[in-house]
């Protein structure tokens, strides 16, 4: 990807106030409306004067670790209001579970509140998410921002809900010193503003020989791999049907990969897809002496969806990365992939 033109190439697309696409239920072709024209269920997009709040539902993060965002998000005309979460700690927690529901709870109920982002990933999400009554959320809808352990809230939400969040880097992923900072994090980051904004996202992937050439149109949804796999079954599960899937990992082992991607393809959630996009896996641990897998990633996904003929991409910057640009769950996309482009854009 050119990391120097990507924000720049970040453009205003224009889509038809009668536009709707066709989803197949059972044998019949039911018209359905693109997100955008559904009254009340994007969330408000923001503007200068509104409120981010900031809270931990997961891992722990100082107020220290968490002032670069603060700092940021105030330059690009924000107010921000911090939760009790923020510098609390609880063992590898940002306090006990009840804390954190009651943190996070606040936020989505408190009307002048209009986004939330998330401290930072770890562990924790799963813990509370039942606990959380989304009631005034759903009536009145507003951002929800992270990702990693926040996969736990956009599936849940949009399995639920049906109702967009966006992907993005968190607090603890903004440099203390932004001199320093190479232009793709800055970009990254910048890619938040844009989206809670309401610019229409356009992105570029890279070019790779193992890419499935195709063109398709859905709801983009998805998140970390090993999240995505701890939902199954649940009321968070993840609805794949008919949608772009963006799956990423980071730190594991190669078998276990292949056990996640089994576990996408035996649950169903790779049979009906319009797209699979794959973001970083980064850091893969290496295989015990003796004990080598023989695969790399790109076996081992293709072997899942070799049966299928939609387009897949790989290496698309978003993940456990510093090229982590904030898409938008639940919002319709359409991505082409040909042999010299790879293109990604809400629609």
């Amino acid at each position: 990807m050119n990391r120097k033109n990507f924000l720049s190439s970040i453009i205003p697309l224009m889509i038809s106030a009668s536009a709707i696409s066709k989803e197949k239920i059972g044998n019949k072709n039911i018209p359905v409306k693109f997100e955008e024209e559904i009254p009340g269920k994007i969330p408000p997009y923001l503007k200068p004067g509104d409120t981010i709040g900031i809270t931990c539902p997961s891992g722990y993060l100082t107020l220290e670790d968490t002032q670069p965002a603060i700092d940021k998000m105030k330059e690009w005309g924000f107010d921000i209001r911090l939760g009790n979460t923020i510098g609390s700690r609880d063992f590898t927690f940002s306090g006990n579970d009840e804390d954190r529901v009651t943190d996070f709870q606040t936020m989505i109920d408190d009307p002048s509140i209009k986004a939330i982002m998330l401290g930072r990933g770890g562990y924790g999400g799963v813990r509370i998410i039942d606990k959380i009554d989304f009631k005034k959320f759903a009536a009145k809808p507003k951002w929800i921002i992270g990702f990693s352990d926040a996969t736990v809230f956009h599936s849940h939400i949009n399995r639920n809900f049906g109702i967009p969040t966006i992907h993005s880097k968190m607090c603890n992923s903004f440099p203390a010193d932004w001199n320093n900072a190479e232009p793709v994090q800055i970009d990254s980051i910048n890619s938040i503003k844009m989206c809670l904004t309401g610019r229409k996202m356009h992105y570029e992937g890279q070019i790779d020989e193992n890419n499935r050439i195709g063109k398709a149109r859905g709801i983009l949804v998805g998140g970390n791999l090993s999240i995505l796999e701890n939902l199954s079954a649940s009321k968070s599960d993840l609805e794949t049907s008919g949608k772009i899937l963006f799956i990423e990992e980071t730190e594991e082992y190669l078998y276990n990969i292949d056990r996640m991607m089994w576990n996408l393809k035996r649950s169903g959630k790779l049979d009906k897809l319009k797209a699979l996009v794959l973001g970083g896996f980064n850091n893969i641990k290496p295989d015990d002496p003796g004990e080598d897998f023989g695969k790399t990633i790109y076996e081992i996904v293709l072997e899942k969806v070799k049966e299928y003929n939609y387009p897949v991409c790989f290496n698309f910057p978003v993940g456990h990365q510093k090229e982590n640009y904030a898409l938008k769950c639940g919002v319709f996309h359409e991505i082409n992939i040909s042999d010299n482009t790879v293109l990604l854009h809400e629609v």
